[in-house]
């Protein structure tokens, strides 16, 4: 299909009888431009809200959202990619009074505060009432991977969740800028919702008025990632604590070289660009003291042939990028460090969800 000349994808189509509506376009550039390989968030095609078919989605049915790293180094608060532990959300049935009621919670959604300070359940509400729709009730199963106060994205994941419920039964189309946007409002900092709610590595910059820029460069499939983590936890305004309040000129001047060639690597597999360009200088020497055993596991995880090691997020797991099939000995090696200093460690070899789910 083509637009003004331009070949588009479509994400998706809303079909009713024989009337069938695109509602989301991605419109690539013509073959030959420099930016063919970059992806921006997607345009939002125009639609008329009578032409929208009016129902409600039937249940039950399930959201998944993914975890996300973020930073990867040199990308602090604004780089993110969506990795593959879950957050599964079953939409069991709705109910008259406002608010959830939850059925069963498994994984670490058991250690979820189940009042009004819960995330999916703020996330929720707060994307009802800035759309002015009805805050609901709902009865809803979650089960989660991701552990929390890690580095992996938790919040980041129930906040997306708690937009896509409200998402749901919206008397409108929810474009993927607002969604992000909410996104950013509502935790404070973008890289982790951005990836959990679009998939693929992010690179999302607020600008003024609460608008956020985000361009999804493409990762190259070579790559594989690993994780390890132990029980320490290291909540984020304990990791925001410990920066400094200046750095030196030198430090500041460095951290956008060595994103170029981290992208740069990110994208065709270079392992020197990828090993040079995770070299950070405004925040993993700081929060590398929060984590006990962390800069041996990570010196561990190099000397089993990944082509870098950080910090995940602002702690304290810790991820490491290499050949994609043999990343097993690098999750192997950091956990048995962690399990070393801390006494227990879990190690996992986790894939970039490209899509969202």
């Amino acid at each position: 299909m083509r637009v003004w000349g331009y070949p588009i994808w479509c994400l998706g189509v809303l079909q009713a009888g024989s009337l069938v509506l695109v509602v989301e376009l991605w419109i690539l550039p013509r073959s030959g431009t420099q930016t063919r390989d970059w992806l921006s968030v997607p345009e939002q095609a125009t639609i008329l809200k009578s032409l929208l078919p009016t129902m409600s989605p039937q249940l039950p049915l399930t959201l998944r959202v993914p975890a996300s790293t973020s930073n990867l180094g040199p990308g602090f608060d604004f780089l993110g990619l969506a990795l593959s532990l879950w957050l599964e959300v079953r939409v069991e049935a709705r109910r008259e009074a406002p608010g959830i009621v939850w059925r069963e919670r498994t994984g670490t959604a058991r250690e979820w505060p189940e009042g009004p300070e819960n995330l999916l359940w703020r996330a929720y509400e707060g994307a009802c009432r800035r759309s002015s729709q009805p805050v609901r009730g709902w009865e809803l199963s979650v089960r989660s991977e991701i552990p929390l106060a890690r580095g992996l994205g938790s919040s980041g994941a129930a906040i997306a969740a708690g937009i896509r419920l409200a998402a749901l039964e919206a008397p409108e189309y929810w474009t993927s800028q607002r969604q992000i946007e909410w996104g950013l409002e509502l935790e404070g900092h973008p890289d982790n919702t951005t990836a959990a709610l679009l998939g693929g590595l992010t690179l999302a910059v607020p600008l003024s008025e609460g608008r956020l820029r985000v361009v999804q460069p493409p990762l190259s499939p070579r790559l594989g990632f690993a994780l390890a983590w132990s029980e320490v936890r290291v909540p984020t305004t304990r990791a925001r604590a410990v920066l400094p309040a200046a750095v030196p000129f030198r430090d500041a001047v460095e951290n956008p070289r060595r994103l170029a060639l981290l992208l740069w690597g990110l994208q065709h597999g270079d392992p020197e660009c990828v090993r040079e360009g995770i070299a950070d200088r405004l925040h993993v020497p700081y929060r590398l003291t929060l984590i006990p055993g962390g800069a041996a596991a990570l010196e561990q995880a190099r000397s089993r042939g990944a082509y870098a090691a950080t910090i995940s997020g602002s702690g304290s797991t810790l991820i490491a990028i290499g050949e994609r099939g043999a990343m097993q000995a690098c999750a192997d090696a950091m956990a048995e460090e962690l399990r070393r200093v801390n006494g227990t460690a879990i190690a996992r070899v986790v894939e970039p969800v490209l899509s969202p789910s």
